[in-house]
């Protein structure tokens, strides 16, 4: 098992996917973990077989996510490791967007994200350690035709986790932005029976994506 030298997680936006996958690796190597979205009744199988405790956050609000961390303070302890894996998305033709729809999906994708890093990094900062983990997309790296909101949030989130690894590193936070270059099986997202593992296979060609992330989280915080 990877030793980790930290104590406490914490990951925003969690669910059944990337962020369940994660948080299944960080209790296994010790860690306690809380979990937070803005539903968490959808956190309540995760919680049960991580032992993770459930927080409920509107991560494009400042003032929710002080909070958020101030609950983690008190019940888990200062997290030493922070994933944010929150995004939204507007879909549709450039001409046809709603403009407040595209607001909401840059907030949540990029302004909460420097939200959540910030909390973090006011806490890592004075310990000189710590890990903060960024979930990239597809869309971080290339924009795709119906999906600008998506990307201009995902380019956004990227710029925020090389300045802030620029930044922190020197210090001995650690801070990583990981692309996942497709779609991701999760309980929102089955195969369909008629085409088994084509939501993966799709662009990345790993349908076992999320089993093989634990063990990659474990370790880029190690």
């Amino acid at each position: 098992m990877t030793t980790i030298p930290y104590r406490a997680a914490l990951i925003v936006g969690a669910g059944s996917g990337i962020s369940g996958s994660v948080a299944r690796g960080l209790a296994t190597a010790g860690l306690k973990v809380a979990v937070a979205a803005r539903n968490v009744d959808k956190l309540v199988s995760l919680a049960a077989e991580t032992g993770a405790e459930r927080f409920t956050v509107d991560a494009s609000d400042p003032a929710a996510v002080a909070h958020l961390f101030e609950e983690v303070d008190t019940r888990l302890g200062v997290p030493d490791v922070v994933l944010y894996n929150a995004s939204a998305r507007a879909h549709g033709p450039i001409a046809e967007l709603d403009p407040e729809a595209v607001r909401k999906a840059v907030e949540i994708s990029a302004f909460g994200g420097f939200l959540v890093v910030q909390q973090a990094a006011r806490r890592m900062i004075p310990r000189g350690a710590g890990a903060i983990l960024l979930t990239g997309a597809s869309a971080s790296v290339k924009g795709y035709p119906h999906s600008a909101a998506f990307a201009m949030g995902k380019f956004a989130f990227r710029g925020l986790a090389q300045s802030t690894a620029r930044e922190l590193g020197p210090k001995g936070i650690h801070v990583a932005h990981f692309v996942i270059d497709g779609g991701v099986r999760s309980d929102r997202r089955p195969d369909p029976n008629e085409r088994p593992g084509q939501h993966a296979r799709s662009r990345c060609d790993r349908p076992d994506l999320p089993r093989h992330l634990a063990p990659a989280a474990q370790r880029l915080v190690a």
